[in-house]
C-alpha cells in the first residue's frame, strides 16, 4: 500500500515537472497559441457548417476555415495595424518638431472659458497653464513615441512575427479538425463531475465567443464610426483616434466618449458651434447607441457579467498580459465566478461522499 502511494506521488511530481517544462518551452509563443485556441473556439460553428456541407473531408473543411480567418480577421487587422503605426510615427515627428502642440489647444480652451469657470479652476489649483501644457505635450509625445517604437520593433522582429503567425495558423488548423476529440479527452482527465465540467467548459466557450463576437464587433464599430466623423470634420489623425476609441469602447463606463467629447468641447469653446454640435449629436445618437443596440444582439443579456466586473477584469488583464488581456481578463473573471457558483454543490457532494 505504501509502495502504491509512493509510486503515485512520484508520478504526480513527474507529471508536474514535465508539464512545467513543456509550458516553459511554449512560453515564447504563448500569444500565438492563445489566439489559435481563441480563434478555433470562435470559428468552430462556421467550421461545423462546412463539415455538414462537405462530409468526409475534415482537412478541406479545416483549411477553408483557416483561409476565412485569414481573410476576415488576420489580413484586416494587419493592414490596420500597419496604417496605425505609420500614422503614429508621423504624429510623433510632428509633435517632436513642434508642428503640433496639444498644449496650445488647451490654452485656447481655457482662454475661451467664462470668468466663473476660471475662478473654479483657481479653487482646484488648475491655473498653472504652463505646467498643464507641458504635461499634455509630454504625454502626447510619449504616446506617439511608443507607436513609433513599435513600428521599429515590428520591422526588426518580422521573422519572429511570421513564426508566431505560422504557429497560430498551424494550431488553428488542427484544433478545428480535431478539436472535438481533444475536448473529449480533456474532459476525461479533469477530476470533476460531468455536470461541473460541462458548466465550466460552457462558460469558457461562452465568454470567449461573447468577448470576440460582441465586444470586438461593438468596439470596432464604435471606433470606425468615431474615426469616420473625425475624418469628415477634418480632424487630424482620424485613424489613430478611431483605433483609440475602439480600444476604449472595450471598457464599460469609459467608452469612446473620452475621446470625442473633449474634441466637441474644444469646438464649442473656440466658437465652432456647428462642428461641436454635430460631433455631440453624432456621438450620443450614433456612437453611443451602438453599444445599446449591438451588444445585446451579439452577446445576449444572459452571458453578460456585471459592468464593474468587466471593467476591473479588462483593465487588470491589459495591465498584466498586455493587449491579450482584454480576452484573458474577462475569461479569468468569468471562470472565477463560475467556480464559486459551483462551490456549494461541490462541497455538498464532498460531504455526502
Amino acid at each position: 500500500m505504501n509502495d502504491g502511494k509512493l509510486h503515485y506521488r512520484t508520478f504526480i511530481i513527474l507529471l508536474v515537472i514535465v508539464t512545467l517544462a513543456f509550458g516553459r518551452l511554449l512560453l515564447p509563443y504563448y500569444a500565438a497559441l492563445f489566439w489559435g485556441a481563441i480563434l478555433a473556439i470562435s470559428f468552430m460553428p462556421l467550421h461545423r457548417r462546412l463539415v455538414s456541407c462537405l462530409p468526409g473531408r475534415p482537412n478541406l473543411c479545416a483549411l477553408l476555415t483557416v483561409l476565412l480567418v485569414l481573410l476576415l480577421v488576420i489580413l484586416p487587422v494587419t493592414l490596420l495595424a500597419g496604417s496605425l503605426l505609420q500614422e503614429g510615427t508621423n504624429l510623433y515627428r510632428r509633435i517632436e518638431s513642434g508642428d503640433l502642440n496639444l498644449g496650445s489647444y488647451f490654452e485656447q480652451i481655457v482662454g475661451a472659458l467664462p470668468p466663473s469657470i476660471h475662478s473654479m479652476l483657481e479653487q482646484f489649483g488648475l491655473t498653472d497653464l504652463f505646467s498643464i501644457q507641458e504635461k499634455l505635450s509630454a504625454g502626447a509625445l510619449q504616446g506617439s513615441k511608443f507607436l513609433a517604437s513599435q513600428a521599429v520593433n515590428i520591422g526588426q522582429n518580422t521573422f519572429q512575427f511570421l513564426i508566431g503567425l505560422a504557429i497560430m495558423l498551424y494550431l488553428l488548423f488542427f484544433l478545428l479538425r480535431d478539436g472535438a476529440k481533444l475536448a473529449r479527452k480533456i474532459m476525461t482527465v479533469i477530476p470533476l463531475s460531468n455536470d461541473h465540467k460541462q458548466m465550466l467548459i460552457q462558460k469558457f466557450v461562452t465568454v470567449v465567443r461573447a468577448t470576440l463576437k460582441g465586444n470586438i464587433v461593438v468596439a470596432a464599430t464604435q471606433g470606425a464610426l468615431g474615426g469616420l466623423i473625425f475624418w469628415i470634420l477634418g480632424i487630424e489623425g482620424a485613424l489613430l483616434w478611431g483605433v483609440i476609441m475602439a480600444l476604449l469602447s472595450l471598457l464599460p463606463a469609459v467608452g469612446a466618449a473620452i475621446i470625442w467629447l473633449p474634441v466637441a468641447i474644444y469646438f464649442l469653446v473656440t466658437g465652432d458651434y456647428w462642428l461641436g454640435g454635430i460631433l455631440i449629436l453624432y456621438g450620443v445618437l450614433v456612437i453611443g447607441l451602438v453599444d445599446n443596440i449591438l451588444r445585446p444582439l451579439l452577446v445576449g443579456k444572459d452571458t453578460k457579467m456585471p459592468d464593474y466586473v468587466v471593467l476591473i477584469s479588462t483593465v487588470g488583464g491589459l495591465t498584466t498580459f498586455g493587449l491579450n488581456g482584454f480576452v484573458i481578463g474577462p475569461l479569468i473573471a468569468a471562470l472565477f465566478m463560475a467556480v464559486w457558483d459551483l462551490f456549494p454543490s461541490a462541497a455538498q457532494q464532498h460531504e455526502n461522499s
